[in-house]
């Protein structure tokens, strides 16, 4: 049996962590609704055209990216103790419905079909690169203004 990462078994009281936990799953299927919707509106307000650089796919993937690394150095080192649905709503639910790595996958045979090999394999290529370097960087933002906030409550 999978351990979550959170769970420290050398408390007991964590011990008896439910694998299907159904406000887990709640909050995930509630997150990945607002975020499904939210990358859904983007996508049909800026449409790429036929054989073009799926800009909003793109941007959404990058953006996505970049927040959940700032929202995992908030959850695993700025906040004391967040509340326990707070990941899964927002890292699962919410920008895992928000990023979508898979219509990314679907852009790129049709980049090819529009005879723009070229841009399919950039576009390949510049989307994982870019989502990774993205996390990095929100990694870095996040720390740098919590760093901040902290040094000023002294």
């Amino acid at each position: 049996m999978a351990v979550d990462p959170d769970v420290d078994l050398h408390v007991p009281a964590q011990r008896r962590t439910r694998a299907l936990d159904p406000a887990v799953l709640a909050v995930i299927a509630l997150g990945g609704v607002a975020g499904t919707e939210a990358r859904f509106a983007l996508e049909r307000a800026f449409p790429a055209g036929d054989g073009a650089w799926p800009v909003t796919t793109f941007g959404i993937n990058v953006v996505g990216s970049f927040l959940l690394g700032a929202l995992m150095v908030l959850l695993t080192e700025l906040l004391t103790s967040p509340h326990r649905l707070l990941r899964p709503f927002l890292g699962v639910g919410v920008l895992g419905g928000f990023t979508t790595f898979s219509t990314a996958m679907v852009e790129v045979p049709e980049l090819m079909r529009a005879d723009r090999p070229g841009l399919a394999l950039l576009y390949l290529v510049g989307s994982a690169v870019c989502a990774l370097l993205a996390a990095a960087l929100g990694v870095v933002v996040a720390r740098a203004v919590g760093g901040r906030r902290r040094r000023d409550r002294r």
